[in-house]
């Protein structure tokens, strides 16, 4: 990464580029790039997309800015601020969804947020009348004239299966237990969503992982889809008998998903002190867990019975690949 690079956020949430040449590439001066997240209540995922962003524009050298949907600073409206403030004479915005998978945020409330037409009707509102206090009411109107370009996200690329063989080498490095491969399974665990686009999704890069492993492997939901984590691994457990699991969140950034709820489905978490259950890629193979020593009934799917080890990683964050991908999307796009 280009040691230069001084990356720093002040308290509105703007993006000081004093020792970056954004004018490197001839092509950042009429356009800006709008890395575009989620958000969420937990710092993690801040951080992942700080460090995303300062890899992109070490990278590129483009005009880019991250903005989030909600609660994380800055929104979206301040992102394209931002951009503005750097160059007030950018003709167009390329806008990126920095998401694995399409799904309501991608195809209705970016969309919206922008000033967009949504790409689909929204099953959470059919008429379009959302409550008061949705965040979609309470976003800032965009303020920019120019040509907003809203391409799609990260999708199944090949190359996210080299994040999770990283992913899952580095947890069995970590491990005290000596498991063979054969006895070993793997879980890709992704969020799951009412449109079809997750499943789509996970369903893909399960194939493709599936097809380069001698490792067992399944793939479950946390909410709203089924197969849940636990009949994924009921389902392993049925077919083979195995002495470890390593389960593997296909998201993009931590967040409450990856630190607690996950966590609390698999039953290895014990408290709510979720930060001290976590470290790069967590194994729990001092204590051996066992899933139905845990009650957590709130759990989507219901609980497992599994008497082995369970490894369980970090998403896969902002891996080199990960900023290769984006540049390439947004570079062919230009």
């Amino acid at each position: 990464m280009d040691s230069n690079l001084n990356q720093l956020n002040n308290s509105e949430g703007c993006t000081n580029y004093k020792n970056l040449n954004i004018s490197k590439n001839p092509l950042s001066t009429d356009f800006g790039v709008l890395l575009i997240s989620h958000g969420s209540s937990l710092p993690y995922a801040e951080e992942t997309f700080k460090d995303i962003l300062e890899k992109y524009l070490s990278l590129t050298g483009h005009n880019a800015e991250v903005g989030y949907m909600k609660v994380a600073k800055p929104s979206i409206s301040e992102a394209i601020d931002n951009l503005l403030d750097r160059n007030n004479n950018i003709k167009r915005i390329i806008a990126m969804p920095v998401f694995l998978a399409p799904g309501i945020h991608t195809n209705i409330d970016i969309p919206i947020i922008l000033g967009l037409e949504p790409k689909e009707t929204d099953p959470r509102c059919p008429d379009g009348n959302y409550p008061e206090d949705h965040y979609l009411m309470e976003s800032k109107p965009i303020n920019f004239n120019g040509e907003i370009n809203l391409i799609g996200c990260i999708g199944p690329d090949p190359q996210i299966i080299s994040i999770i063989n990283k992913k899952i080498e580095s947890a069995v490095s970590k491990s005290n237990s000596d498991i063979s491969s054969d006895k070993t399974g793997v879980l890709l665990v992704s969020h799951g969503s009412r449109l079809n686009y997750n499943r789509e999704f996970i369903t893909d890069i399960y194939n493709q992982y599936k097809s380069q492993t001698d490792y067992s492997v399944s793939q479950g939901f946390m909410e709203l889809c089924e197969p849940t984590i636990a009949q994924s691994i009921n389902n392993m457990l049925e077919s083979k008998d195995l002495d470890r699991i390593i389960v593997v969140p296909v998201f993009l950034a931590p967040g409450v998903h990856t630190k607690r709820d996950i966590p609390t489905i698999l039953g290895i978490l014990e408290d709510e002190n979720i930060n001290t259950h976590f470290s790069n890629d967590h194994s729990h193979s001092d204590s051996h867990t066992h899933l139905h020593d845990h009650s957590h009934d709130h759990a989507h799917g219901g609980l497992v019975e599994f008497d082995g080890e369970i490894l369980y990683t970090e998403p896969l964050g902002s891996d080199d690949i990960i900023i290769e991908i984006l540049k390439n999307r947004i570079e062919n796009n230009i």
